[in-house]
């Protein structure tokens, strides 16, 4: 009552200014794009863009796609440019090889990316190879980004969410070499918030540049695919615990931005990798070399810890699946471990 009777008091014009309406608006919700439509975004508008882009590869046409990453291209630009392949990917990967050689720019798509071993051949030693053999120069569920990123010749991308996705198709459609995108089948039917300059059909992501996802000051996570969102989750929870972390999406397997980790590292003085491929060999190995190698290992305070697949092959049920892969739980445990709390 004083509160009031206080109000009355006072002039009628002061009053009024209290009593004022005062609205406050809200951003507007932001726009959510699954993987799948940020893929297929991308390579409609570089087919719309170039008419020398073209997409080949089985049921990618009529069918829209196994995963229906291409819905409504076969129907946009017809047979000549949405192409039905046979079982074969030894025979459309060497195909989708000669048609770029011819200065066309394929999209060669395979059902899932372990049925990309059927045409190891093509891909190592005609793609990855035929530029430094010629005249100008010297002549279902696994991560083959060791695999690929291993092989010279080849740049290997790995894209996280649908802003990755769309970037860097595009980007490595317009690039001259050959460019392996390592989707993550389980990322498909993932939404997103789709930022305005995402949607822009001049996005691009460059090739070989890394994105810091969340700042932190206490320890580096570096990951790439869908293990990023595994990171941001166990980064989220280590922060009610005070323990800051700095969660870099590398985007790129090959050419890798040390120059990103090795600024990251050289602030938090902790280093730890996290990836959805076997121990042995893999890119987690490859950062951790890299970072011994360079001026960054001087200022770790802890040896880098390395989180990994099971060395073992991927077993068909689900549980055993889930504990094959890292985990949310796995990645918090070897923060703590590094930075000894």
């Amino acid at each position: 009552m004083a509160a009031v009777s206080g109000l009355v008091r006072r002039p009628l014009r002061e009053v009024s200014g209290l009593l004022k309406r005062r609205f406050h608006w809200t951003a507007p919700a932001a726009l959510q794009v699954t993987v799948r439509d940020a893929i297929n975004q991308g390579m409609d508008e570089e087919l719309e863009r170039d008419e020398k882009v073209f997409l080949l590869g089985e049921e990618v046409a009529q069918y829209d796609g196994a995963y229906k990453v291409s819905r409504g291209l076969w129907k946009k630009y017809g047979d000549k440019r949405i192409i039905d392949t046979p079982i074969s990917e030894m025979g459309f990967a060497g195909i989708a090889v000669g048609a770029a050689m011819a200065g066309l720019r394929p999209i060669c798509e395979f059902m899932t990316f372990n049925f990309s071993m059927q045409a190891i051949d093509q891909v190592i030693n005609s793609a990855a190879k035929t530029y430094y053999m010629s005249g100008v120069a010297a002549q279902h569920s696994q991560c083959f980004a060791a695999w690929y990123g291993h092989c010279p010749g080849l740049k290997v991308v790995s894209p996280w969410n649908s802003e990755d996705a769309k970037g860097l198709i595009k980007s490595a459609i317009r690039d001259n070499n050959p460019v392996v995108v390592l989707e993550n089948e389980l990322m498909y039917g993932v939404p997103f918030e789709f930022p305005p300059e995402a949607q822009s059909k001049d996005f691009l992501i460059p090739i070989g540049k890394a994105k810091i996802e969340r700042q932190g000051t206490h320890i580096t996570v570096v990951s790439h695919s869908r293990p990023v969102g595994h990171c941001l989750e166990a980064a989220a929870v280590l922060s009610k615990e005070g323990v800051e972390c700095e969660v870099i999406n590398m985007r790129t397997i090959r050419p890798m931005d040390m120059e990103t980790i090795e600024a990251s590292v050289m602030k938090t003085n902790h280093l730890v990798t996290v990836e959805g491929g076997w121990p042995q060999f893999g890119v987690g190995a490859e950062i951790c070399a890299r970072i011994m190698e360079g001026p960054a290992f001087n200022f770790l305070d802890a040896p880098a810890v390395r989180v990994t697949g099971a060395d073992v092959p991927m077993p068909y049920a689900k549980i055993l699946e889930d504990n094959s892969i890292p985990q949310v739980k796995d990645i918090i445990f070897a923060v703590k471990k590094t930075l000894n709390i």
